[in-house]
């Protein structure tokens, strides 16, 4: 899957608020090109974190210099801190080689808040990754569903 693919996939959503920072949008330099995305059927930016990312380079809080290279993306996912043994099994507490492409991580600085990473999804952890996605687009949407008081959107 290319970068294109996997926004376009998960932005399909229902009621998703898809993020693209770009020039003169007033968001800052580092977020340009990147994709954030939001549980918002009412396309206002919710208070919180999205439920996913889609991120072309290394942010400043992190080592990631495999994300400079041209046509290397990261897909990230809030999984929840207590799924993650079981999202990644046995594999919860490998460090990946930096930057292995189609490998599901714990992400690389949010791993501790529930998060995984795949840089390149590809045949290996993509559809896992699309899956993820999805359940955490349910998880987005049942918090909202709560906080509205269980109001259908």
């Amino acid at each position: 899957m290319d970068v294109d693919e996997v926004i376009d996939q998960v932005a399909a959503l229902e009621g998703v608020l898809t993020l693209r920072p770009q020039p003169g949008d007033g968001s800052p330099e580092i977020s340009w090109g990147d994709a954030f995305f939001y549980y918002a059927p009412d396309g206002q930016v919710p208070n919180g974190q999205p439920f996913a990312t889609v991120v072309t380079k290394a942010y400043p809080d992190e080592e990631a210099p495999w994300l400079d290279r041209p046509g290397t993306f990261r897909l990230n996912i809030a999984v929840g801190r207590d799924a993650m043994a079981t999202v990644l099994g046995q594999d919860a507490d490998r460090v990946p080689e930096a930057g292995a492409p189609d490998t599901l991580v714990a992400h690389p600085v949010y791993g501790d808040l529930g998060w995984v990473a795949v840089t390149n999804p590809g045949e290996r952890a993509g559809e896992r990754a699309l899956t993820l996605v999805r359940s955490a687009h349910a998880r987005a949407r049942a918090r909202r569903q709560r906080r509205d008081g269980g109001a259908q959107d």
